[in-house]
């Protein structure tokens, strides 16, 4: 398969303190999420990632240890929060001791208020926003151990521009600020820090094929300032200076990569 968002070479960063620092991805095996490994494993890291597309999951793998150290693959869903500690687990066995984190699974299904149920409330609550808490929990130990880490959560500018179509999805990105904040002030004297990356409309083959109609389109056109499409490379490149040393003193902040959007 073809490598996700590969970057050109030359005129972007590299990260020294990235080489051998084993990294865990949530939700990484096809858009944001496979670049966020990709990227990693292009700066020398030892990536495991979770998800539960196995088939893409195993061909990233492929394709990326071909150039790279490969990466892990783990088939996993994480909103069984078991067999999500599970799979972290294994990538510590694997390559050692987490020190950063990506929380980025997410599922950002269209529906009305009036066909939420409280199950699906739940599932929407958990496939956005209760992982990316145990997932936290699951590496800290790790991260206090080692001095410090770095925890990054994918959250959303959707619900600062209330957006319609999608109450229970916006409920959880909104709640993922208060989960960073939080995070980071309990796990700041560990020298653990916890931030959050804030996509726009990123253009992943999935937004390209179910809702880049004409109308979003105009959207995208009239809300960005800057012209262009926001890109999941755009979004790898700021994770990898969040997991960098580079931001060594960065902590409780939202990072929005939007193209001036929010």
């Amino acid at each position: 398969m073809a490598l996700p968002d590969h970057p050109e070479p030359g005129p972007y960063a590299s990260y020294p303190s990235l080489v051998d620092r084993t990294v865990f991805v949530t939700g990484g095996a096809t858009g944001i999420g496979a670049s966020f490994v990709a990227h990693f494993a292009q700066q020398g890291a030892r990536v495991a990632f979770c998800d539960i597309d196995t088939s893409s999951g195993e061909a990233l793998a492929d394709a990326l240890g071909e150039a790279h150290a490969k990466p892990l693959f783990l088939s996993c869903d994480i909103t069984d929060i078991g067999a999500l500690k599970g799979a972290i687990a294994d990538a510590r066995s694997a390559f050692g001791p987490i020190a950063v984190l990506v929380n980025n699974a997410a599922n950002d299904r269209r529906h009305s208020i009036a066909e939420v149920t409280p199950e699906s409330f739940d599932a929407g609550i958990a496939v956005n926003l209760r992982h990316q808490f145990f997932a936290a929990q699951a590496v800290a130990d790790d991260m206090k151990a080692r001095g410090g880490g770095s925890i990054i959560n994918l959250g959303s500018i959707s619900w600062m521009l209330k957006q319609g179509g999608m109450p229970v999805y916006l409920t959880a990105k909104a709640a993922i600020a208060g989960l960073t904040h939080a995070l980071a002030r309990d796990l700041g004297p560990f020298g653990i820090r916890v931030n959050t990356l804030v996509p726009g409309w990123v253009m992943t083959e999935k937004q390209r094929r179910l809702w880049l109609d004409e109308a979003g389109l105009k959207a995208l056109q009239a809300g960005q300032c800057l012209d262009g499409e926001v890109m999941p490379e755009d979004l790898a490149r700021m994770a990898l200076f969040l997991a960098a040393d580079d931001s060594r003193m960065v902590t409780a902040q939202d990072f929005i990569v939007d193209g001036g959007w929010a």
